[in-house]
């Protein structure tokens, strides 16, 4: 029986495709993202977070990691998650919920437990489930599954992707997805694999690729000042996509909620690096895709 990673599933979400959705947040990421609020999402294995603004130093995980995983340094106490057989020992002893697991494997029948639950939600608002990550995609067999699955009892599927992934991968649930969420962050080639990891060809290849299929397609792009928000970049991204059939374009403007993160994963964050666009800057760029012709809304 299949089993994928999931490190996150949140119900009642509005900003993640059309209605009210739930949204399975796969484990597993291709890219980089200097800006990623979701670090915990990148590793493609489980995760301990350790949060040290709640920890006493009673030293109760250490004696009961089984392999050595935790250890005291003069910068504090270090989770090693490559000797860690997330046993969970060390959450369970832990009474000031300093630890937590980042990461359980589900089977495509434990997640529609969860995705059923919320069907009067989808029926009434025309939601659905959105399928996340990281890229859940990379864990294709599965999520094709559960696609299916979902396709077969009339509930709604967005996938949100980065879109660096095979076109095979695409092609296996295309005829089973209602709408792809797909993130554009930079045009420029050298730029995108400066800030990502990975340039973006194979990225807006898959695009046009999606939408010759037909394929609905809402663009996604998030802004970070100093990055990605100056008129040149912003005006080359609509001129590649003014010509596809886009049904949406989301402006999302830089946020800094996920980077208590960085801290639970040992983890420096750049925050001097990043920063938001001011609200004259997002009218400014909203109002470019508006000269041509494409539909677009601040936010998700």
């Amino acid at each position: 029986m299949k089993k994928a990673i999931v490190f996150n599933i949140q119900k009642f979400c509005i900003h993640d495709g059309p209605g009210i959705r739930t949204t399975v947040f796969f484990k597993g990421c291709p890219l980089r993202c200097l800006w990623c609020h979701n670090p915990e999402s990148q590793s493609f294995n489980k995760e301990i977070l350790f949060n040290p603004e709640k920890c006493t130093g009673c030293g109760q995980c250490r004696q009961r990691c089984p392999r050595g995983a935790i250890q005291a340094t003069p910068r504090g106490w270090i989770h090693d998650n490559t000797k860690c057989i997330f046993c969970e020992n060390c959450i369970d002893v832990c009474v000031n919920n300093a630890r937590e697991m980042a990461g359980r494997a589900y089977t495509v029948n434990d997640l529609m437990e969860e995705i059923e639950k919320d069907r009067p939600f989808y029926e009434q608002s025309g939601g659905g489930v959105t399928l996340s990550g990281g890229e859940a995609i990379c864990q294709i067999g599965f999520v094709a599954e559960l696609v299916k699955t979902c396709k077969k009892r009339s509930i709604s599927v967005a996938i949100d992707t980065c879109g660096y992934v095979p076109f095979s991968s695409f092609e296996r649930i295309l005829g089973d997805v209602d709408v792809f969420l797909y993130d554009i962050k930079l045009m420029d080639p050298v730029l995108h694999e400066k800030y990502t990891g990975k340039d973006n060809r194979l990225i807006l290849d898959n695009l046009q690729r999606l939408v010759a299929g037909g394929a609905r397609i809402n663009l996604r792009v998030p802004l970070i000042e100093g990055i990605n928000t100056d008129r040149s970049h912003i005006l080359d991204l609509i001129d590649f996509v003014k010509g596809l059939n886009i049904s949406l374009v989301n402006l999302l403007p830089y946020h800094a909620t996920g980077s208590s993160k960085y801290l639970k994963l040992h983890r420096d964050y750049p925050h001097h690096l990043l920063a938001r666009p001011s609200d004259e800057k997002m009218e400014e760029i909203k109002n470019l895709f508006e000269v041509h012709n494409l539909k677009v809304k601040i936010g998700g």
